[in-house]
């Protein structure tokens, strides 16, 4: 979820002396006025001339191909699924992704860090170039951080692209400038590309809700991210590079040596060390899990399975002003649909009216509705958690079984992460779920928010398959357990007013607490705070 940029501003200037320091209005109106003056040229514009290209079209070209092919048609034409949990898994198999690929890769993604993890994608994918893979990389601008301009310095080197989606038009990652770029333009740099997606040669996919970094991955002790993705072999491949070329060839990119100020390429004098401490080198030289995914050793679900996803140009199409597809109507019918239960995991959980109607509905069928979401100690965005702290009260009234994440987990199964790493207490829920009756999922970027449903691009895969479901649901249930999250009730103190109230497990031992658990006061202050600002449309 993108940082709210005009409140991050706001911050800054009520913490900073202005009077003590006149000069630095100086300093603001020539940012104001240069970035006026970039304003000025079109993101199409900086763009204009850049060359169209598509997927590989011969997909029996490869032996990834013919093997996805052969596999396929021993399954009635579908693909094969299999589900990603664990983040170092999902570290893991992108790399022997790209290691195996012959032709091309394409890449998808909102965030793409150039920390330890990302750099050793980065490096794969550098030496994937090296031995003539055609590269393409999609990255969107909207919460960069220092180091990550280290991606797009590749964008020129042989074999490669690096592309970026709405870039801002200041490259500096000085929050002042950046945040005065957004008020400036915010009605452009709102919208944002959060879709993740990994396609190698045409045949084999990563498609989900993790990012490129530490914390997508699960090994970095300051914060993790438990994350879902789905590994897909077979004919959806095709279908999702066309999802990509939709994007790629779509006005809002630039590629990212037109933004000027990038030096060549430089790579890192050594293998980064990952934190966590395991050896994650040797396991991608293993080979598993990718081997046993394509050899057959480690079964793949084949199924149907439906692809839905936004328009890069979604905001046009939500202001009724260009025709193309939403996902939303999809996500809710499916929603709708469902008549015994209906699981969601999202992070990020602040519904809009619509949305909120329908769960409520939902619930009054007797419909068990359970969700997931971060606790306030666990929430990476307290303008979000403000935002669900304004509706938990009514869904529990009606009936819907609140959970949310613990940031230290007592229990760690179904994490996603080793208690090693567990111990620090800095967990936190970043995947995106949704089982319907047990008997159908949904696995992508799309949260249960304001933002999927109307500024954020997002993609998914409905699959309609139990065996699946099931696989998803046991994940929920794992998250959900006691040791794992707090339960959150509604009921009445001694003067008969509701209130609310987390119920969970430390040490084995039933707890109760009537004080939300937070990391101090604080961050509950600053919860409030946030709350009484009309940021609902942006949460």
């Amino acid at each position: 979820m993108p940082a709210l940029s005009g409140f991050v501003l706001g911050e800054q200037m009520q913490a900073t002396n202005w009077r003590a320091k006149p000069l630095r209005w100086v300093t603001v109106a020539a940012l104001l006025f240069m970035m006026l003056c970039a304003g000025c040229v079109s993101v199409a514009g900086r763009g204009a001339g850049k060359p169209v290209s598509s997927a590989l079209s011969d997909v029996a070209s490869t032996t990834l191909g013919q093997k996805a092919l052969a596999l396929s048609q021993t399954h009635a034409g579908t693909s094969g699924y299999h589900s990603i949990h664990a983040g170092v898994d999902g570290l893991a198999l992108r790399l022997q992704i790209i290691r195996h690929a012959e032709r091309t890769l394409d890449l998808q993604y909102f965030i793409f860090r150039g920390d330890e993890t990302g750099t050793l994608v980065r490096e794969e994918l550098r030496h994937a170039a090296d031995r003539g893979v055609r590269i393409r990389v999609l990255v969107d601008d909207g919460d960069t951080a220092p180091g990550d301009e280290k991606l797009l310095e590749l964008d020129g080197y042989p074999n490669m692209q690096v592309w970026i989606f709405n870039p801002f038009d200041t490259r500096s990652h000085h929050a002042l400038t950046r945040n005065l770029d957004f008020l400036l333009h915010k009605s452009r740099l709102d919208y944002r590309m959060h879709n993740k997606l990994l396609v190698a040669d045409n045949a084999v996919a990563l498609i989900g809700g993790r990012n490129i970094g530490n914390q997508y991955f699960q090994v970095d002790p300051d914060s993790q991210f438990a994350d879902d993705e789905v590994f897909v072999v077979g004919p959806m491949a095709q279908q999702l590079s066309r999802e990509f070329d939709q994007f790629w060839n779509s006005d809002m990119t630039v590629p990212a040596h037109v933004l000027g100020g990038l030096p060549a390429y430089q790579p890192p004098p050594s293998i980064p060390v990952v934190p966590g401490g395991s050896d994650y080198l040797a396991r991608v030289a293993s080979g598993e899990p990718y081997q046993s995914f394509l050899s057959g050793t480690e079964p793949l679900i084949w199924t149907d399975a439906r692809l839905i996803y936004d328009s890069p140009d979604k905001r046009y199409i939500e202001q009724r002003q260009e025709r193309g597809r939403l996902m939303s109507q999809a996500v809710e019918q499916e929603i709708g649909r469902a008549r015994g239960e209906a699981l969601i995991v999202s992070p990020y959980f602040v519904p809009s009216e619509r949305e909120l109607s329908l769960l409520q509905t939902q619930a009054e069928r007797n419909t068990t509705v359970k969700v997931l979401t971060n606790s306030l100690e666990a929430a990476p965005s307290l303008a979000a958690h403000s935002g669900y702290d304004k509706l938990r009260k009514q869904l529990a009234r009606s009936g819907v079984k609140l959970y949310e994440v613990r940031a230290r987990l007592d229990n760690v199964r179904g994490s996603g992460q080793s208690r090693r790493v567990s111990k620090y207490g800095t967990y936190a829920l970043h995947a995106k779920l949704y089982v319907f009756d047990r008997r159908r999922c949904f696995i992508g970027s799309w949260n249960y928010d304001q933002r999927s449903l109307k500024i954020n691009t997002e993609m998914g895969l409905l699959i309609d398959n139990v065996t699946l479901a099931a696989d998803v649901a046991r994940r929920f249930d794992a998250m959900t357990a006691p040791g794992a999250a707090y339960r959150v009730l509604l009921e009445n103190d001694s003067k008969g007013h509701p209130r609310l109230l987390w119920e969970t497990e430390m040490d084995k031992r039933p707890v109760r607490l009537f004080k939300e658990p937070s990391r101090g006061w604080w961050q509950r202050e600053r919860e409030k705070l946030l709350g009484l600002l009309p940021l609902q449309p942006e949460l």
